[in-house]
C-alpha cells in the first residue's frame, strides 16, 4: 500500500488515480502521519450473481396466489 500526505495527493491526484487504475494498489492518505482516507480501485460487480446471502431465503409458497377468504378483512388501503 502506498503511503502519501494531503498535500502529495492533491498535487498528484491524476497520477495517483492512473497508478491505481494500472497496479490494483491501494493509497493510504495520511495528515500528520495519521490515517484519513483511503483511495482504492473501484470494483464492478456483477449484478447478475446472486446474493450470498439472499440465496438462502426460501419461499414455500406462491406469493401471486389471491388471498383465502378468512385471509381477507375486506378493508382497502
Amino acid at each position: 500500500m502506498l503511503v502519501v500526505n494531503i498535500h502529495e495527493a492533491k498535487t498528484n491526484l491524476s497520477s495517483l488515480l492512473k497508478k491505481i487504475e494500472q497496479t490494483e494498489e491501494k493509497v493510504l492518505i495520511c495528515r500528520n502521519g495519521k490515517p484519513v482516507a483511503e483511495l482504492v480501485p473501484h470494483k464492478c460487480k456483477d449484478r447478475l450473481q446472486p446474493h450470498s446471502t439472499m440465496s438462502k431465503i426460501k419461499i414455500n409458497y406462491d406469493p401471486t396466489e389471491p388471498l383465502a377468504e378468512d385471509e381477507w378483512t375486506g378493508e382497502t388501503i
